[in-house]
């Protein structure tokens, strides 16, 4: 397991200082809200924790996973958006919806990140139970929205900031 012994919560906020002054934008789905608000919750916790104002975020609601890439695409169309965070949650079931859903939303976020070239955060938990979904939003892994925030972050310092 990818997860096994590491904190997806852990992060230093000093190595992001430069970062306050970026456009973000997190589109969230609103299927397993009570998942997804969690990893919505670490996010914010990153962009808090670096003094990134309230002001400089813009949030955008979809109805599920599946919708995530459309969502991100409107927000990466706004000029004013340096960086997007894609939040969702696909849990297994009994068919194969759950395969076409992470696929479809996987490539379609790639798609985005490609076509806008504009970082595109992948917070699109693919687990085999919501146990494991709780887990890692905030659970006794840590909280991927936490890690997926610093990625962005990460990106856009070093595109944005020529530090590659």
């Amino acid at each position: 397991m990818a997860t096994a012994g590491k904190n997806l919560s852990a992060f230093d906020p000093n190595l992001f200082t430069n970062c306050a002054g970026f456009r973000i934008g997190i589109v969230v789905s609103d299927w397993n809200d009570h998942i997804t608000y969690k990893l919505l919750e670490g996010a914010n916790n990153v962009l808090d924790a670096i003094g990134h104002p309230k002001a400089l975020r813009r949030q955008l609601h979809v109805p599920g996973a599946f919708e995530l890439p459309l969502g991100a695409q409107q927000l990466c169309k706004n000029s004013d958006i340096d960086g997007v965070l894609a939040i969702g949650v696909v849990i297994q079931g009994e068919t194969r919806h759950f395969d076409f859903v992470c696929s479809g939303a996987t490539q379609g976020l790639m798609e985005v990140m490609l076509k806008f070239d504009k970082p595109v955060g992948f917070c699109l938990l693919t687990d085999n139970t919501e146990q494991q979904s709780i887990d890692r939003a905030g659970g006794k892994h840590g909280n991927k929205g936490t890690e997926a925030m610093v990625a962005v972050l990460q990106m856009l310092q070093n595109i944005l900031h020529d530090t590659y």
